[in-house]
């Protein structure tokens, strides 16, 4: 069955009046990784088990996105949920989501752009439920626009990370090395929560997703018994 983010990008491109057109869209694309047919990732896919679940509230053309790595978080998290974001509508299913007593969920984003009493910074158990990380998947302009234009947001605690590392990701960048993929991110929310195999899992698999894709750009092969390739072997 598709995931979540698969379901969205079908449905966002039922809508479309027009075809996306991503840079190499005359490439013959595989259904299951986005990735061109002879650099498919589905055979490297993990099969780990979070405790955590993720909700991507993910911005207009994200999910059509070959780039992507919210498509990556939910090939890794079985519990991700994923939703388009809009100012003027809101899916039902988001709030309900939210609401629901399963789940404590926390909205990832930097402590400057929230009120301080609202900042946290570690995960807290709360009489037995299941963290549930929301992450606005977007360009950072727009994930700040989307921060302050989401009312239904606006009493969840804001988790802020302090990650040590700079980022890794390579296939889109930010002007700042402090900006993480949305990927990373969604990795050191799981180790915060103590999913640290699945954090471990998803961030072998962004770095082999990224050796992959760039080599369909190139073109070139891909070598596939080579490090990355063998810590991610651990995880299948």
């Amino acid at each position: 069955m598709p995931h979540a983010v698969a379901r969205l990008r079908s449905a966002r491109l039922a809508r479309s009046a027009k075809p996306f057109l991503a840079r190499g869209s005359r490439a013959v694309r595989c259904e299951g990784c986005r990735l061109t047919a002879n650099h498919c990732l589905c055979a490297w896919r993990p099969q780990v088990e979070a405790r955590s679940g993720v909700c991507l509230v993910m911005h207009d053309v994200e999910a059509l996105k070959p780039s992507n790595t919210g498509w990556l978080i939910a090939d890794v998290v079985d519990d991700t949920s994923a939703f388009g974001w809009s100012r003027v509508e809101v899916d039902a299913q988001l709030p309900a989501l939210l609401n629901d007593p399963q789940w404590q969920p926390y909205l990832v984003f930097p402590q400057e752009y929230a009120a301080p009493e609202r900042v946290v910074h570690e995960v807290q158990p709360q009489d037995g439920k299941r963290p549930l990380f929301v992450l606005l998947d977007a360009t950072w302009s727009e994930a700040r626009k989307m921060f302050r234009k989401s009312p239904y947001l606006d009493a969840l605690p804001v988790l802020s990370l302090q990650p040590e590392q700079l980022s890794r990701y390579r296939l889109r960048r930010s002007k700042r090395d402090d900006h993480f993929c949305t990927a990373e991110v969604a990795a050191l929310c799981l180790e915060l929560a103590g999913d640290q195999r699945a954090a471990d899992a998803l961030n072998c698999y962004l770095d082999v997703f990224t050796q992959h894709y760039l080599a369909a750009k190139a073109p070139r092969a891909v070598v596939l018994d080579d490090p990355l390739h063998e810590r991610l072997r651990e995880y299948l």
